[in-house]
């Protein structure tokens, strides 16, 4: 983490107790996709506080939720066909997704998930089980069981037809592999390094579930809420999912909140199998329903916005690319996520190092921490948009300039 101490925070910018200024282009990992204390949302949570309204809820029935529920439905749902059960699961993504692998096991009477290689689900034992990172997976001290991991998109650089091997694995009785209770994905793995799973290859995962009746859950913690441009990042590609996690950026100002969106056939939970104490945190709901009203609602520009921003960052990042091809650089990305990656992963963390002296915050993702990741806030301007660009491009260029085509070559084939 970066070596300062932050104090405030506005717009796109972190400020440390000292007063200086970082262009933040991690925007809470993406639970700011609006910003630091955007004013018509704190104008709402300020208003509804001040008013002695209900904080914690429970499983209450309450003003602020059926707002928000309203709102969602008629904001996000209804114009979009999409027909869902809203949970709240608990008040982070990896409660989310533990209710789905909840949800679908109990749905099937199965046990095995399959999820796809470099994919994160979150923190706890459920979601490290069906997350790739070893680092991670370390961490849990138990066995991970009960999951089997595909090929995420491109993953075998196709040499091999999207789904052979999940599909003969499915329809072979010797293949070994367990009638699945649920399969989970990523349309863009973040924490994984920023890989973008196209829409064909997307349309194709949910034909195969929808012929072979297995439960598909999109994790959308961070890839949703406009992230990718559209509310949900699947609707590029036309399918429709069993279940859909959101959180992080749901509440639209960092407060705790997760939902789990399911087909209502699916709703099998008895009363009280699936509880917690903070699934009720009003606050959320109201910024939640002022960031829908703000962003969403009808004649929003959201989406075309963050796809004219994306086309702005990706055509720097083309710039850098061409500039620095001799240092295995390469991008990839979609909306207003993006990832810089390098052959040599001492690289990525060292660019985010020069950003930061420069008064920019990034981060790095990736199985080796070879990417650096671009997560602005989607109300990031299109000055500091440049701004950024040019701290990132002055960065790559300090980091490989003091490496040199010839060491970056002996790195490599010491490597190798």
């Amino acid at each position: 983490m970066w070596p300062a101490v932050f104090d405030r925070a506005r717009g796109s910018h972190l400020y440390d107790e000292s007063g200086r200024a970082y262009l933040d282009f991690f925007a809470g990992a993406g639970a700011l996709n609006y910003g630091h204390n955007h004013p018509d949302l704190k104008r709402a949570l300020l208003g509804y506080l001040e008013s002695d309204r209900i904080t914690h809820g429970l499983d209450m029935y309450t003003v602020a939720k059926r707002e928000f529920l309203e709102r969602f439905q008629d904001t996000v749902l209804g114009p979009r066909n999409l027909d869902y059960k809203v949970q709240f699961p608990g008040p982070t993504g990896t409660n989310g997704v533990e209710a789905a692998l909840k949800l679908v096991r109990k749905l099937t009477g199965r046990q095995t998930i399959i999820s796809f290689t470099n994919a994160f689900h979150g923190m706890t034992l459920g979601s490290l089980s069906v997350t790739g990172s070893s680092m991670k997976r370390g961490g849990a001290g138990v066995p991970l069981s009960h999951t089997v991991p595909m090929p995420f998109d491109s993953y075998l650089d196709g040499q091999t037809p999207d789904f052979l091997l999940l599909k003969r694995l499915l329809g072979d009785s010797g293949s070994g592999l367990d009638a699945p209770a649920g399969v989970v994905v990523e349309t863009v793995q973040g924490e994984g390094g920023v890989n973008v799973a196209t829409p064909g290859w997307l349309q194709g995962l949910a034909g195969l579930c929808k012929e072979e009746k297995i439960p598909l859950i999109v994790d959308d913690v961070q890839m949703g809420c406009g992230r990718t441009g559209p509310f949900f990042s699947f609707e590029i590609a036309g399918i429709k999912p069993d279940v859909v996690v959101l959180s992080k950026s749901i509440s639209g100002y960092g407060l705790p909140m997760a939902l789990t969106l399911f087909r209502p056939e699916l709703d099998i939970w008895g009363p009280g199998e699936h509880n917690g104490t903070f699934r009720g945190n009003n606050p959320a709901f109201v910024t939640a329903t002022a960031a829908l009203d703000s962003f969403w609602g009808p004649g929003s520009t959201m989406e075309k916005e963050t796809i004219a921003k994306g086309e702005q960052v990706e055509s720097e990042l083309q710039a850098i690319v061409a500039e620095h091809g001799d240092a295995g650089v390469s991008y990839r990305g979609r909306g207003l996520i993006w990832g810089l990656a390098f052959e040599d992963p001492e690289l990525a963390d060292a660019v985010c190092g020069a950003a930061f002296d420069r008064g920019m915050l990034l981060e790095t993702s990736g199985p080796e921490s070879e990417v650096v990741k671009l997560i602005p806030p989607l109300t990031v301007s299109t000055a500091e948009i440049d701004k950024g660009m040019e701290i990132l491009s002055e960065s790559v260029s300090q980091v490989c300039g003091q490496r040199g085509p010839a060491r970056r070559g002996a790195d490599r084939k010491e490597q190798a």
